[in-house]
């Protein structure tokens, strides 16, 4: 007897998401998942229901957002400035973009780097400043 194969249809999202679990009412969280096509087919032939992947999709049809993020910079999260950073392997001593979005710094600022005994002081130089020097 031929094992009849089971044609993975893409799964729904946004609109017709809602619509499809809205007339599926009557069955059970894994049967609208299966049905809006929130599953895999595992090499045995065997069907995984994906309920994660599905109640995400739900959440984001229903413009829900659960990630703490900011508008101006969506899906990005990441360390709060703790105003420690550490000398890396190869020497390097990286400020990470918490210390330079809090100065509203942008892509190209030009610093003016001091060193004292103990102390790195960086200096930004205005735009006008680099721009008369003839750094660009």
């Amino acid at each position: 007897m031929a094992k009849r194969k089971k044609t993975q249809i893409k799964p729904l999202t946004g609109e017709a998401l809602i619509q499809k679990v809205k007339t599926l009412n009557h069955l059970s969280r894994e049967l609208k998942a299966k049905e809006c096509g929130y599953y895999t087919v595992t090499e045995k032939g065997d069907l995984r229901v994906n309920m994660v992947q599905f109640m995400n999709a739900l959440i984001e049809a229903e413009g829900i957002s659960l990630d703490a993020q900011r508008p101006d910079k969506p899906g990005r999260g990441g360390r709060k400035a703790s105003y420690r950073v550490s000398v890396q392997a190869n020497g390097n001593l990286l400020i990470g973009s918490a210390y330079t979005e809090k100065m509203s710094l942008k892509p190209g600022d030009t610093f003016q780097v001091f060193l004292k005994r103990r102390h790195i002081h960086l200096q930004l130089v205005s735009a006008s400043d680099s721009e008369a020097s003839g750094d660009s």
